[in-house]
This record gives structure tokens, sequence and C-alpha cells, in this order.
């Protein structure tokens, strides 16, 4: 038997191609990308063996700052963020990298690879297949649309109605939309005939072109292959390798049916005659660079799989492949790697001339409490034989900011803008440059240093922009989502069932409606061009949403009680806001220089949302009005910093602040936060909560009466009588809905009497609604921190085989556990069932209950990793921030409102790796019907961001009951939210003196029925609900710019408008100039029509006395609100043209144009 190979030198004695490995030193900070892109010159093809993916990603962003315009040539081979044999797949878009990367391997140009040891074991798809099923696509190609969309299909694209991810494609008559894998965006292929006329890069998210290119390639959407003859060839290969019946698999099923589990990626190499591995794609001519350790961490990765396929191969239902099928033995990858030759780095005897020996980065901390804060960058920018020195910040914006600081002592660094520009600027003077380089360095040839922000102000992380501002007042309008047996509103009839939409043809005019199903079997069909007179139900349960009968006053009294209730809520919230606007406000004032500064020690880029609720809040500070402002933004995603920016203005400016938390844990935390980013201020801040002794309490009211704290934070013991502040100037409230209702009345008087900033992930209905109508200004966060990914969640039956490989899937990687129990009575049992089940897990137990030192002492041991599964309480809900812990599973589930699961699932994926949340419940039969709901919503709602949509459905859910008293709760169900919103928007306008003429949906909905075919064909857009969404964003187009834009991003999506599509655009056109003109309905026929005006319209009164007078042949009033309209037009469009030239005379901002030439022409028999 031979010896086992231990070491890189056993390898080599095993392998007679294989060299000693040549020797590099240590190459700490940026040093080993500097020195990779240096190798890069003189070596075409280059291999770098990671020691973490930390480190991976790195090299990454520092190769191509050093690299410039070839940072082309760096791919990163990701792993999967899934542990071996685990049943879940990654990420889409890890998927999309790994494939273009094997596709630029298969090229012959240079490349630098970067990769972790695991993913030089595990076999990859055969680079044949790589490279066939992949080809390009150029304007002028001729193609045929159908063998194209087989093309895709047999690649592994997904056929879907609306592109929005990778690897899927639409087919829309002369347009096909696609995203490639490995593509930064989605193309749209433009087609006249069968050619391709032009290609265009898209949004995903607003479906608009962006851009034209000439040329893409398309890589396969899997990495193995998906037609029938690899569906074969799986089935072939798994009764060869598996013992037993193949049909007691559920893996084989599923493929053999042609579905492709979750998990499926660790049977890969099933699916070809012959697996690839990592080096069948690497060129002879290779040069690979790893740490000295690089053998064990081989060793490591193929103990890890083994370990992992012993405890797989229990499950008789899913038999993991074996580790030798699925992966190269850790001798045979080491040998791989020796033939190519290896420099090792990291040693201290160095066999390989290195271009320059390397030193560690220094600190040079800023001190904002010294007279010279930058003293330690002044004095090595100034000393003797000092090297050329770069400093480099983030974004544009933080160079600025350094700049200015600099400045203020006399600095004036050169800006540059590349790597190769500073080596080419004057080297007697600093240079400053944007990059996204984390780490310093200090070499010896050439001579420079390069100075990062975290060697000032200490450690950041990158943070990418991500999409667009959600908009809240559209997600709760929204009627997109629709689907038949929802309730809706309908303006004049009430609330009636959606029954989806339906083809009809009236007066010879075909055209799609909505039906919607009332009491008594009464029916509503609705032209989709009046979609606008719709609003969802949200305010009861929808299943037992109160239906109206066609015909009865029942719909007019509910309005009625409505109005009523409306206005009296609206006084009352009125006069609150009365109270805090009779306040003069006190115009804080923002110090610049100071305010740069703390802005300096953020440890992140701010998003795009972020940096906008930022500016909304210094705004409300330095205005003379106060602020109540809310800022809405789910689990993690910057909140508190919004609320740390406003915190030091106003400490800035000699007054206290106060801010509010609902747990003692989350106080804790949130003093650390402020004591950590204050250090470097002469500002005080304390906790107030049940840890600290009561001498210590009593000590700390004193001083906050004083005026000696600046910032205190604790829970509603800040709201206690003997709390009195010396000079309290604002009040962050963090998760007001969790305060009791005692507390709540106090934060209403504190809002009477100081600036608010009310932070939450999920709104409560009060607040939501308080937001929406104006009287508190909100800002929304929609933008996840770096390389976040949404929390896979799950509803399962209890097992307690699910719980233990949940938990022994986070250990393995590294992670811990959350395992919540929400039962002080039996938690300690449940921690011991953990124990039995799970002997690998240190298992320890947190709740509310606990001795204040026990707590605080467990919650410190699992911060800092000292056990893997915490089994707790809710006491974990708000704040706890650790971000090693990334798996949750919820005992119970079905015992916890929405929002509180939302917050609680909150707690993990705070960072780059793939989060679970599994929501445990018992036999399906024993939960009830709304839990059921909450519990779906959640699952179905994982895209982070999602805080403001699961307020909504917890509207639809429990109702709005406690929205604003017990009082409205009985109309807001008869009647709905979304129109109760309407009538308490007009109340407040009402009673504040605001006009209301035209501002509000209730008073400006217009009805248009011209007899004429408007509608989108089902041939243009096949899709159902893409037709549905349509219609709706066509309705809400508030002007004829937004009407214009929506119809070039119909025909850029979907080509020519047909005629039917255009009819629908010129009658919106026309709906929208009669809701300004205050018109109510407006029907025309070839018979004639009229025009009913509402009694408040705002028609310029001389201008439709001279109408009447000029053309009293064509219109005359049918009574003081009606005019009609002439016979004689059969023509639609014609009737569409008249009407449109009627509102725009009738409009006084408008010139006075004669009668159009057509309408003149038609109607000349009655001239």
């Amino acid at each position: 038997m031979p010896a086992a190979v231990t070491s890189p030198s056993d390898v080599l004695s095993c392998s007679p191609a294989g060299a000693p490995p040549k020797k590099w030193p240590a190459c700490p900070g940026s040093a080993l990308a500097l020195r990779v892109s240096e190798l890069s010159n003189s070596q075409a093809h280059i291999a770098v063996l990671a020691s973490s993916v930390r480190e991976l990603e790195l090299l990454a962003d520092e190769l191509r700052f050093f690299l410039g315009p070839n940072s082309g040539r760096v791919c990163i081979l990701p792993g999967w963020e899934c542990l071996p044999y685990d049943r879940y797949s990654p990420h889409p878009e890890i998927t999309s990298q790994r494939i273009r990367t094997l596709g630029q391997l298969c090229q012959s140009d240079p490349f630098i690879l970067l990769v972790c040891a695991e993913q030089i074991l595990f076999r990859l798809p055969k680079r044949e297949f790589i490279s066939g099923a992949s080809f390009n696509i150029s304007v002028g190609d001729v193609i045929n649309p159908l063998r194209l969309r087989d093309q895709l299909s047999d690649a592994g694209y997904l056929g879907v109605s609306q592109v929005q991810a990778e690897g899927e494609y639409a087919v829309r008559g002369g347009i096909i939309d696609v995203f490639p894998m490995g593509a930064a965006a989605p193309f749209r292929l433009d087609l006249f005939g069968d050619e391709i006329e032009q290609i265009r890069f898209f949004d995903p998210e607003s479906q608009k072109s962006t851009g034209e290119t000439g040329a893409l390639d398309i890589l396969p959407a899997r990495e193995f292959p998906t037609d029938k003859a690899a569906i074969e060839q799986f089935r072939k290969s798994f009764r060869q390798q598996m013992p037993g019946d193949p049909q007691s698999s559920i893996i084989y099923r599923e493929v053999s049916e042609g579905r492709f589990p979750a998990g499926i990626e660790f049977y890969l190499p099933l699916f070809f005659d012959s697996a690839s591995t990592i080096f069948d794609y690497l060129p002879a001519d290779l040069q690979w660079l790893a740490p000295k350790e690089w053998f064990s961490q081989i060793q490591t990765e193929i103990a890890n799989v083994q370990d992992r396929f012993a405890s797989a191969r229990l499950d008789s239902e899913r038999q993991p492949l074996s580790p030798d099928v699925l992966c190269l033995t850790g001798e045979a990858a080491a040998q791989q790697i020796s033939r190519s030759g290896v420099i090792e780095v990291g040693h201290s005897e160095v066999t390989e001339s290195n271009p320059g020996i390397c030193d560690s980065p220094s600190g040079y901390p800023v001190d904002h409490k010294s007279n010279s804060p930058f003293s330690g960058l002044i004095e090595r920018l100034f000393k003797d034989s000092k090297p050329r020195v770069l400093l480099s910040a983030e974004t544009p914006g933080r160079v600025q900011s350094l700049v200015e600081l600099l400045a203020g002592h006399d600095l004036y660094p050169t800006p540059v803008e590349s790597w190769v520009d500073f080596l080419n600027s004057p080297p007697d003077t600093p240079a400053i440059v944007t990059s996204v380089l984390d780490r310093g360095l200090v070499a010896a040839q050439p001579f420079v240093e390069i100075i990062v922000e975290s060697q000032l102000y200490g450690e950041r992380v990158h943070r990418r922009k991500r999409g667009r501002s959600q908009d809240p007042e559209a997600i709760i309008r929204s009627i997109a989502e629709l689907h038949t047996g929802d309730p809706v509103v309908h303006l004049e009839h009430g609330i009636g069932r959606f029954g989806g939409l339906q083809w009809l043809e009236v007066n010879n005019q075909k055209n799609e409606f909505l039906v919607i199903h009332y009491a008594e079997e009464g029916k509503l069909y609705i032209p989709a061009v009046n979609i606008n007179v719709l609003s969802r139900y949200i305010g009861g349960d929808p299943e037992h949403a109160p239906l109206h009968r066609l015909g009865s006053d029942q719909w007019k009294k509910a309005q009625a009680r409505a109005k009523k209730r409306a206005h009296d809520a609206a006084a009352e919230l009125l006069k609150t806001q009365a109270l805090r606007t009779l306040r003069s406000g006190r115009c804080y004032s923002v110090p610049h220089t100071e305010y740069a500064a703390f802005r300096s020690g953020f440890p992140y880029d701010e998003t795009p949302d972020q940096e906008h609720a930022i500016e909304e809040v210094v705004a409300d500070l330095k205005a003379s009005t106060p602020m109540d402002r809310l800022v809405c933004g789910d689990v993690g995603f910057g909140k508190t910093e919004v609320a740390l920016r406003a915190a030091f203005v106003v400490a800035q400016n000699g007054y206290q602040v106060a801010v509010l938390t609902p747990t003692t844990l989350l106080a804790h935390q949130h003093h650390n936060t402020f004591a950590e980013r204050f250090a470097d201020y002469p500002i005080r801040i304390e906790e107030l909560s049940r840890f600290k002794s009561p001498t210590a309490s009593a000590q700390l009211v004193q001083d906050i009466g004083g005026g000696s704290v600046d910032i205190v934070i604790g829970t509603h013991r800040l709201l206690q009588q003997d709390i009195n502040f010396h000079q309290l100037g604002l009040v962050i409230i963090d998760e007001e809905h969790r305060f009791g209702v005692r507390q709540k009345e106090r934060l209403k008087q504190l809002r009477e009497e100081v600036d608010v900033l009310t932070l939450t992930a999920t709104p409560i209905p009060r607040t939501l609604n308080i937001a929406l109508s104006g009287l508190r200004s909100i800002s929304l966060i929609g933008s996840p921190p770096p390389g976040r990914v949404s929390i896979k969640t799950t509803v399962q039956r209890y097992s307690t085989h699910l719980i233990r490989e949940a938990c022994l899937r986070e250990m393995h990687r590294g992670g811990q556990v959350y395992f919540l129990h929400n039962e002080v009575r039996t938690i300690d049992r449940v921690a011991a069932d953990l124990r039995d089940l799970i002997p690998e897990a240190s298992i320890e137990v947190a709740h509310g209950q606990m001795p204040k030192s026990d707590l605080e002492s467990v919650m410190r041991d699992f911060y800092h990793q000292r056990f893997d599964v915490l089994v707790c309480s809710t006491i974990i809900e708000s704040g706890i921030d650790i971000p090693t812990a990334n798996t949750m599973i919820m005992n119970r589930a079905d015992r916890f409102g929405l929002a509180q699961l939302h917050q609680l699932r909150g707690r993990v994926g705070r960072s780059r790796h793939q989060a679970y949340a599994f929501l445990l419940v018992p036999d399906p039969e024993f939960i009830s019907e709304t839990a059921k709901k909450r519990l779906a919503a959640l699952e179905a709602l994982t895209e982070l961001g999602a805080g403001f949509a699961l307020a909504n459905h917890d509207l639809e859910i429990r109702g709005a009951g406690e929205l604003l008293g017990e009082g409205q709760s009985g109309v807001i169900e008869e009647i709905g939210f979304s129109m109760y919103t309407d009538y308490l928007n007009r109340a407040i306008r009402d009673l504040s003196g605001e006009p209301t003429e035209s501002s509000l949906k209730l008073d400006s909905v217009c009805e248009i029925d011209l007899n004429a075919s408007a509608f989108i064909p089902d041939d243009y857009i096949p899709d159902v609900h893409t037709r549905l969404v349509l219609y709706q964003r066509i309705a809400d187009c508030e002007d004829s710019a937004a009407l214009y834009d929506l119809k070039l991003e119909l025909v850029d999506r979907f080509g020519l408008l047909p005629v039917e599509t255009k009819m629908l655009f010129q009658i919106t056109g026309v709906r929208i100039k009669g809701e300004a003109a205050g018109i109510k309905k407006l029907r025309y026929s070839a018979r004639g029509g009229r025009v009913g005006f509402h009694p408040d319209a705002t028609v310029s009164a001389p201008r439709f006395a001279s109408l009447l007078a000029e053309h009293s042949d064509l219109f005359s009033m049918n009574g003081p609100l009606e005019l009609a309209l002439p016979a004689g037009l059969e023509d639609p469009e014609l009737r569409a043209i008249l009407t449109d030239w009627l509102l725009d005379t009738l409009d006084e901002s408008n010139e006075i144009k004669p009668l159009p030439s057509e309408i003149k022409d038609n109607l000349a028999n009655d001239f």
C-alpha cells in the first residue's frame, strides 16, 4: 500500500514531471496584486489560489486597479456558497459568474484566474459543452426566431413572459429578449423579418432600453446540459454509480421527468460521459501562485467533502454521489498544480528573484480630538527618503471629502485617474485616486506607498450600487398583482371581486374588459381603458370582504359614514400637527468640517437611498419647521447611520438626543455603535437600561437633567416621569410598533415638543398610513448592503432530521444558528433535546427572564462565536447584529405576527453568505387560515427590501382594525383602506384650507367611452398578467409626457403599436385632460355624445362661453353640468381628435386653435 501523501514535496516526489516550487516572500496589503500584475507583463496565463473567499474578492478589486485597461483579464471562479451535498442550489448570480469564467477560459486570450481550493477539486462541465453550447449573435444576422428559441431552451434558458434574471428569454413577435449568463444586463433583439436590425440592452426592472451594441455572446444557462440526450446520459450514469433501485431516488425521478431539483449541482458529473476539471480549461504555459500552506488547504476541503458525504448517505431518497466521482483527490489536484509550476508566497527564505520587497502598510489614524488630526499622515508625507504616496478613497464624493479635510491642513494632493497616471504624475507631490482598494501597500520597487481610507478611519466595507428607489404609495395602490377572486373597490359601485379579463364585442367594437362580481350574482364589465376607477380592497379579511349589491344605496351610505369618520380622525391628527407647527423650529446649523469628518468615519459607502435619506433628515433639521420623519428600510439596510448623522448635528448644536429602543439588548447594541462612532468627539453617550445598577441609574438620571449627557440610549425607561432633560432636541425611535399604548401616548406628546426621527423595518399600518397621508415625511431605503442575497425562506413541518441538517450545514461553513422557541417555560427542555439531537454542537439559551448579567454574557459569547446554536426567545428580535449567524429556525412560526416574523428573519443574512430561515409548524390542519397567509406572505417575499410590501400584506391579513383607533375600524372594512385614505387626505386638506378641486383621486377620476376598440391585443402581448400591469401603468400616467414615455417603452419592448393600442393611448390622453378639467364622464359615439362635469369643475367660464358662441351648431348644454357633442363622426379616431381639441380649448393655459380640418370635412353636411 503506498505511503500517504501529506505535503507538496511528497506530491512532487510522486510526479516525475513536477518541479520544486519557486518561493516569494510575504506580500502584505495589496502588494500581491501589484506583483501579479507585473508578472502578467511576461506571463500570459496566471492562476492564483486564494486562501479564502474574502482574499479572492480583495485580490480581484486590486488587480483590476493595477491592470487598468487590461482589467478584463481578471476572472473569478467563485464557489457555489453551498455545502457539499447540500439541498440548495447556488444563487443565479454565482452560476452566471462561474459560466462566464469558464467561457473566458475556453478562449485563447490572456487571463488571471482567481480560485479557492474548493473549486479546483470539484469536477466541472465538460469543456466541449461550454464552448459548443455558446454562440454569438450580431446585428445583420438572419435568424429563424423559432430556431433561436429552441437553441436557448436547449442551452438551459427559461422561457418567460418578462425577462428579469440571468438565464431567461422571452419571444414577442419581432422582439426577442434574453439575459445571457455572465452578462451585466439583458439584451433585446429587434427583428425586421428574420434579420436582426438592432440589439439593445435594457434595465430588467423598468424593461426600458438603455443602450445599443453590435453583438452579444450567449453562454449556456446551466453548468450541465438539459436536453433529452443529457437526461438519458444522467439516467445511465446514475444507474452505474448508485446501488439499488434508481426509482427510490427523488433526484433520479425528478431529472427523468425533465426537472432539476435544488442541489442538482452535486450530481453534475452524471450529465456527461466524462466531466472536466479546472485543469482541463487551463493551458500548458500556466503559472500558479499560492500561499505556502496551499496543500493543507486542499486536504481540509477534501476532508470536508468526505464528512458531508458520510452524513448525506444516510438519506435513502437523495443518495449522494461518491466524492471520488464528484471531486479530484487532493493528491491529483496537487500534482496538476505542480506540473504547471507554482510560486509559493509567504516564505522567509526566497528562491525566486522578486521585483521588490514589500512592507506591511501602517495605519495613520485620524484623531478628531487632536489639534492636528492628520499629524501621522503629515509626518509620513514630509519624511525624508519618503516613497511616492498615493491616497485612495472609494467614491468621488469620498475623494472630495478627503481633499477638503486635507486642504484645511495645507495638504493638496494631485488628483489622478489610475495607477498609470499616478506613476506618470510629479514624484514630489502626493496624489489621490478614486478606487475600491481596501488595502494599502509599501513597495521598494517602485518606491511607492498606497494609503487607503481604512488606514485613516478604520476598516471600510465596499457597498455596491443597487437598483432604483421604490415608491411607497405605488406599493399600496398597485392593482398589478390582482388575482382572480381578489376583492376590489369601484368608485361608484363599491366592493366586488375581480373575475379576470374577458374579450367582448359591444356596439361592433371589440374590447378587453375587467369582470367584477358583486353580491346576489351581480356582474359589472369595466373596459380596460377605465381600469383607473378600481383599487385593491385592503381593510379586512379578503375572503370575507363585504360585497355590495349593484343598484342599491349600500355603497353611498358606507361612503357617507366613512367621510364623517375620516373628518373626525383628520381633526385629531391635525390638532397634533398644529401644536408642532406652532412651536418655532430650532434651525440647527451643520458644521461643515466636523460633519465631513464624522461622515468619513462611516465604514461603508452610502447607497443612493441611504444618502438621500440622510440628506432629507439633515434638511429637516436645518428647516424652521419641526421634523417628524419615518425612515423605513429593511433589516440591516443602514437606518442606524441615518440616526447617527442626525444625532451628530443635534449634539454639535448643544442639544440632547434621546434614542428609544424596545429592548434592553438593542439599547446595549446601539450604545456600542454610538460610542464607537463618536469616540473621536467630546460628546458624552450613555445607556439607561436594566444593565445598570440602581445607583448608577440614579446618577445618570441626574446627569441627564443637568445637561452633562449629550446622547442617552434606553428603553421605555426614558419615557418615565422622573426623566427631565436639560435641553432635549431630538428623539430617535427604533421600531415604534413594539412599544405599548402608554408609551405611544407619551411619544405622541413628545412629537408636539421636539424633532422626531422614527426608524422601522416594517411600518405598522397606522405609521404607514400617516406617512402616506402627508402628515409625516417618509424616507425609504431599498438598497441592500454589499453582496447581500435574499434569505431562502421555507415553511416546513417540524422535523428533527431537518433541524439537525440545517444546524450542521451552518456549522460546517463556520457559521452559527438561531433556534427560536418563544416559550420560556419549556425552553431549557428544548435546548436539552437539541443537545441530544446534535451532539457536535455547543448550545446555549437566552431569554428575557434570565438575570441580566447572564443574558449579557450569553449574547457576548454568541457574538464572539464561542458556541454554535443559540436557543432563544424573541428577545433577539430587534437589533442583534451577528454576521456569522446565517441560519434561523423558528419553532411554531404560526404563532408570530407578520411584522415580527419579518423582523426575526432579519437577524440572519447580515453578511455575504446565503442565509436560511426555516419556519417550522405542526400539522397544517391545526394552523389557522390567517397564520397560513402570514407564513405564505413571508415565504413569497424573500427579496431584499420587502419590508414595505410585508406591511401591505399585514394590512390585508389583519385588516386595518387598529389603523386609526377602534372608531375607524368599521368604516375601513366597509369601504377599503385605499378609499379611506383618500377620504382622510381630503378631510385633512379641507381642514387645512388647502385646495382639493382636482388634487384627489376621488374628485378627479374621469370615465371615457368613445365607442372604440381600445385594448392591448393578446397576439401583441400574450401574457394576461403583463397586459393587466400595462393597463394599470397606462391608467396611472398623470400627464401627456408620462404617457408618451410609456408609449415609447411599449414600442421598445414589444414592437410597433397595433391600431387598438394606439387608440388606448389616445383615449387615455383625453382622460388625463378630462380629469384636469373636472370632467366626470365622457361618452361619445357616431350618434353623438355628452360630457358630464363635476360640480366643482375648474373650466374657464369665458372659454366655455366662447366655445358655445362660436360653435353653437356643434355643442350645446343639457343642463348646468352636461355638454352635448355632435353626431356624425363614424370614425372613433375622429371622435378622439374632437374631444382632445375640445379639452385643449377649454384649458385657458392653451392658445385657442381652429377646429381641426378633418372634423370640419366629416361634419360638412351639418355646417
